[in-house]
């Protein structure tokens, strides 16, 4: 399926977007910031999407003990798996080994 591509103000929406992103300085101020931003049901996929990706990049469930756990449809776990493993964006990658290697440092 083709991304389709953003306008240029739907560009400048989600730079402006990026940039607030960066601003959050701490764990409370993001939780504060995505409740006003985002609904309860998104702020539940991403959560989900989250811990999907977290759980695909140990590499120790399956598709399907992945979705018997946690109740995510197979597609959304195929989706997040394809963005972790295939798509050239690496965002989930870039947060899982930098989450990775903070935690290596303070053992």
């Amino acid at each position: 399926m083709p991304i389709r591509k953003k306008s240029p103000q739907e560009q400048r929406d989600f730079n402006a977007l990026c940039d607030a992103l960066l601003e959050i300085k701490d764990r409370e101020e993001c939780r504060r910031f995505l409740v006003d931003l985002c609904t309860p049901a998104e702020i539940k996929a991403l959560a989900e999407r989250w811990r999907v990706a977290r759980m695909l990049h140990e590499g120790v469930k399956s598709y399907r003990e992945i979705h018997a756990m946690l109740g995510v449809s197979v597609t959304t776990i195929g989706r997040v798996a394809r963005f972790l493993m295939q798509e050239p964006h690496q965002g989930y990658l870039t947060i899982l080994k930098r989450i990775e290697t903070k935690s290596h440092g303070k053992s």
